[in-house]
């Protein structure tokens, strides 16, 4: 029961992440650069005194925790991610991040010489059509393409993050470490862009609670419940139960912010987690490895 309720309360959060990032900016709340930078300095804070408190964890290890691959490999992920949902549904959005996550960690493991079963080669294919479909301008509501590939890039992105951290012995500090890293880089990049306006700033407090909300619970607090539930899952365990997370992100979109929910959307994410799942439950026959966003 306690492992069922940690799993189910970080894929809760993993979802809130995309329903809070474009509930700010579809109101015009905040402007995405703004919301990235409170995003990774209050998940930052947060992932620090779960590191100093709970992990009995100094400062000076959160400092040389993590790595600056990793941590840029995290910035290009949530600014992706954010800019992204200027124009994609928090479904939508949801189910194009957890694709390509997918989809980097199976190729990843294919082409450092797995060889795929048949079950995994139909299950890839199988997400691969649905996910054609989806993006395809003859679809519709089709995505934005841009948007699509702003949201693929951070699914990118963050497969290639978890990929390099999969050996982490002390996962939650490390992304505590990546975290502020990736808050210094993103303050480098983004501060100078806000300040030349480079780019239209939008700050409102609603919009700050948000993004202070995404960093600090649904990517802190989420992360530190997620590694704790972790080691208790089997890799394909841990890689089926993710397929909740864009149908709790469209149910919640629909709920929260109104946003349609169209038959052929619906059909085509079945077909698009059916695929992975089915690739996920074959990969231990093709001794693939996988880990957990």
């Amino acid at each position: 029961m306690r492992l069922f309720l940690l799993t189910g309360a970080a894929m809760l959060a993993f979802a809130a992440n995309s329903l809070l990032n474009r509930a700010a900016l579809a109101e015009n709340a905040i402007d995405p650069h703004n919301f990235t930078l409170m995003r990774l300095g209050s998940g930052a804070i947060t992932l620090m005194l779960i590191a100093l408190i709970v992990n009995r964890k100094s400062m000076r290890d959160i400092a040389a925790a993590g790595t600056w691959p990793s941590a840029i490999a995290l910035f290009v992920y949530a600014l992706g991610f954010s800019i992204a949902y200027l124009w994609l549904g928090a479904g939508m959005g949801a189910l194009i991040l957890f694709a390509m996550v997918q989809f980097t960690m199976l190729g990843t493991a294919i082409a450092k010489g797995d060889r795929p079963s048949a079950l995994e080669m139909v299950g890839l294919v199988i997400a691969l059509v649905g996910f054609v479909a989806l993006v395809s301008p003859g679809f519709d509501q089709a995505p934005d393409l841009q948007a699509v590939g702003l949201m693929a890039c951070a699914g990118v992105t963050w497969g290639i993050y978890s990929l390099w951290g999969r050996g982490s012995k002390n996962p939650t500090l490390d992304t505590a470490g990546n975290f502020w890293r990736a808050f210094l880089i993103g303050s480098v990049v983004i501060v100078p862009i806000i300040a030349l306006q480079l780019s239209p700033a939008l700050v409102s407090f609603k919009g700050m609670a948000l993004a202070v909300a995404s960093g600090a619970l649904a990517s802190g607090v989420g992360y530190a419940i997620w590694y704790t539930a972790l080691p208790g899952l089997t890799r394909t365990r841990a890689g089926i139960v993710q397929l909740s997370v864009p149908a709790l992100a469209a149910i919640a979109g629909v709920l929260f912010l109104g946003e349609p929910l169209t038959l052929k959307f619906g059909l085509l994410s079945v077909m698009i987690l059916a695929g992975v799942g089915l690739a996920t439950l074959a990969k231990p026959k093709a001794n693939a490895q996988s880990t957990g966003k």
